[in-house]
């Protein structure tokens, strides 16, 4: 007799197939960070958390459903997902057009979606075309690809997002598991998401000696052939232009006042007082993505939290949901 088939562990076959071809498409998607991306998400996608997040919303059933182009980023993995469910969720449909660095996972996972749930097999469409027919967009992207957006996208109601990054505030009170922690926020997906933290503030006189004690143990990130590259490249940079550096052999520290720090370098600016720095970083609001501090400032997250994200905390601040729902 033949041996029948069983679907829970075929499909999990499937997907460890999926997640091995992903890794292999793009190297900076290691498994680690693969496995961490879809834990996060099986954390949240609870019936509890995602009944206490609609709840805030008036979602109309039979209301005629609009198409939402959704212009996915490929910067860590399923960086697009919230995109895709919200749309789901609020009775449109998606029209998702992937990044060449992440076109394998979301195809997969809306494939066991319409297995569990048909009706949907209508509202989800994936093109690698140009993008026609749809009543709205939402794209991210840089802050070059923002103005091409603004200039094809501009007549649709949108949400164009550009480049955002992360800050740290510290105060040198800090102790080392906090530090620790703080490793998470600027090493997981190798610092590549705009959650990351790229830049520390930090006290006139800061000693950095407790802060590169206090994550030696992502040392191991020198091992990525790409980081390591990265880190090469950029301290070798640095070092040739005579710019004074900290550095432990994984990590470039520079002291710099933007934002987006390279690939395996980390900027730090010093401060005064901290009631000058919050009205600094609140007139910098629209390049900050989050701010990871324990002194006070307006919607901080605490360390080790920035890859943690609640359904409700929405990139660059823009309720997605309350977008979706106003299209009528």
């Amino acid at each position: 007799m033949a041996k029948k088939n069983n679907p829970d562990r075929d499909q999990l076959q499937d997907f460890q197939n999926i997640l091995v071809k992903a890794e292999a498409k793009n190297s900076w998607f290691i498994s680690e960070n693969l496995e961490f991306a879809l834990q996060q998400w099986a954390n949240l996608l609870t019936e509890k958390k995602l009944t206490q997040w609609l709840s805030h919303y008036k979602i109309e059933s039979g209301k005629i459903p609009k198409t939402v182009a959704i212009i996915m980023a490929g910067n860590i993995p399923l960086v697009g997902f919230h995109d895709f469910i919200a749309v789901l969720l609020s009775g449109n449909r998606v029209l998702a057009k992937l990044s060449s660095n992440d076109k394998l996972l979301l195809p997969f996972l809306a494939q066991i979606l319409i297995t569990y749930s048909p009706n949907l097999k209508g509202f989800i469409a994936f093109t690698e075309e140009k993008l026609e027919h749809f009543d709205a967009v939402i794209a991210t992207g840089s802050n070059n690809t923002s103005r091409y957006f603004e200039y094809y996208f501009g007549k649709y109601p949108n949400i164009i997002r550009k480049n955002r990054n992360s800050v740290a505030v510290l105060t040198g009170t800090e102790g080392q598991e906090e530090l620790q922690a703080l490793g998470e926020d600027i090493f997981r997906y190798y610092g590549l998401g705009c959650r990351n933290v790229s830049k520390l503030y930090v006290p006139e006189g800061y000693d950095f000696d407790n802060f590169y004690k206090a994550i030696f143990n992502f040392q191991e990130i020198i091992h990525q052939n790409k980081y390591a590259n990265n880190y090469d490249y950029n301290k070798a940079v640095y070092l040739m232009s005579e710019i004074k550096v900290l550095d432990n052999g994984f990590l470039v520290l520079k002291e710099d006042e933007g934002f987006s720090s390279p690939i395996a370098c980390l900027f730090y600016e010093f401060y005064a007082d901290t009631s000058t720095l919050k009205n600094t970083l609140a007139n910098q609001s629209e390049h900050i993505q989050c701010i990871v501090s324990q002194e006070g400032f307006e919607n901080e997250i605490p360390f080790g939290q920035t890859q943690t994200p609640a359904l409700n905390d929405y990139a660059d601040g823009v309720d997605t949901m309350e977008f979706l729902l106003s299209l009528g």
